[in-house]
């Protein structure tokens, strides 16, 4: 393994001491956890956007384009 050094706030030090000690594992460990699930979460996030999820859908229904260029359509919206 290869030794990081990081410094932390005293609040936030003592969090992770209290942590550790009330799981009964080791600050390292909780570190190397937190920095995993940061990274999986990333790579989770940068994987689609909500149109990629959705494109293949796109056009395929009935009706107007753009609801919002349509004052019909948005007669009463905001009020």
């Amino acid at each position: 393994m290869t030794l990081v050094t990081c410094k932390l706030p005293k609040r936030l030090a003592a969090k992770l001491e209290r942590l550790a000690k009330d799981e009964s594992r080791s600050k390292q460990a909780l570190m190397r956890e937190a920095i995993e699930q940061r990274l999986k979460a990333r790579r989770v996030a940068g994987k689609k956007s909500a149109y990629d999820v959705i494109k293949g859908l796109v056009g395929t229904l009935d009706g107007p384009s753009d609801l919002a260029t349509n004052p019909v359509h948005m007669k009463g919206f905001g009020e």
